[in-house]
């Protein structure tokens, strides 16, 4: 990584029938990237996180709930979700995001 990373997003996005893929674009001991494609109608539910995270919306709609607002979620829509937040999302129609765990950080 001290030569740094390069990825094209737009050419590992990939959509499975029904379902959700998750690739990691970058992990290393303090953080890690993933993107993430949701076939419509897809969702994550309620869940936490011991770390701190960022969603950047790249493409589609949705819907971001953090805590228990709830959020759309289209393109360049930015979140941040606090170490131990209740966050969810669902996919209204096919989304792609970029999710950025900061495991540094509690």
């Amino acid at each position: 990584m001290a030569q740094g990373v390069y990825a094209n997003l737009e050419n590992i996005i990939e959509f499975a029938r029904d379902g959700i893929v998750s690739k990691v674009v970058l992990k290393a001991a303090d953080k890690e990237v993933s993107l993430f494609c949701m076939s419509s109608g897809q969702s994550l539910s309620s869940h936490t996180s011991s770390y701190p995270a960022i969603i950047h919306v790249l493409r589609g709609k949705g819907e971001v709930t953090l805590a228990k607002k709830k959020y759309e979620a289209t393109t360049n829509a930015w979140f941040y979700l606090p170490a131990n937040l209740p966050h969810a999302v669902e996919a209204i129609e096919d989304l792609v995001f970029l999710l950025t765990l900061f495991k540094g950080a509690k």
